[in-house]
């Protein structure tokens, strides 16, 4: 390359700067390889989750109410599809052989999946016991929530009504087994209890004249 030089001197040659070369990155197989298999990867969990969400399966709802230490029919229950129902474990359609027989441990409620914890082998009633009912307003109950196989004391209170003074019926205490609690819409309590069957008549009468304190001695 020739540069022109001023007062008319004879061009003088210049050296010519070579352009820069940029060199391309070489890439390697082995880190393409594995970059194509982590977002192959990552697609497959993505379609896993969405597939486990959407997932339905046929699983045992209560079709009609249940009382506590009934035995369930097949007319009790229904097959229903659930969406994403393996994280609530209820039991599975295709497990109906196993539940039809069993008695209800607590009060099922029609429009409710069915769980195992809800059905059992174990009778309710041990020998010599009979079941009751109780009435109680919600501050007459000893916890929020009472469970089966809770233990629980009734003790009879004085009879305001009297002028005599029954001594003798108050204080008396009557050991029972919580078979289940129901709460009505109306706020109160049903509470069925299993006791010894001598003790019945006496915590009926109790029951009418509401001279009956609920004490929780033990927990399930």
């Amino acid at each position: 390359m020739s540069l022109a030089t001023r007062n008319g001197t004879a061009p003088v040659d210049a050296p010519v700067t070579p352009p820069n070369v940029v060199r391309q990155r070489r890439v390697r197989p082995g880190l393409l390889g594995l970059a194509v298999l982590l977002i192959a990867l990552g697609g497959l969990g993505a379609a896993f989750a969405v597939t486990s969400v959407r997932a339905t399966g046929s699983y045992l709802a209560v079709a009609r109410p249940v009382e506590v230490g009934r035995e369930i029919s097949a007319a009790d229950l229904v097959s229903v599809q659930v969406a994403g129902g393996q994280g609530l474990r209820p039991v599975p359609a295709g497990r109906l052989d196993e539940v039809i027989g069993k008695r209800a441990a607590v009060a099922l409620v029609p429009g409710t999946l069915l769980t195992l914890g809800q059905v059992t082998d174990d009778p309710l009633l041990g020998p010599g016991q009979q079941q009751i009912a109780l009435g109680l307003k919600t501050a007459q109950v000893p916890a929020r929530e009472l469970h089966p196989g809770d233990k629980v004391l009734l003790v009879s209170t004085p009879d305001r009504s009297s002028t005599t003074g029954d001594a003798a019926a108050t204080g008396t205490r009557f050991p029972a087994t919580v078979i289940d609690m129901v709460s009505p819409t109306n706020n109160d309590k049903v509470l069925y209890l299993a006791l010894v069957t001598r003790d019945i008549p006496a915590v009926v009468a109790l029951a009418a004249q509401n001279r009956l304190a609920v004490v929780l001695t033990e927990t399930a």
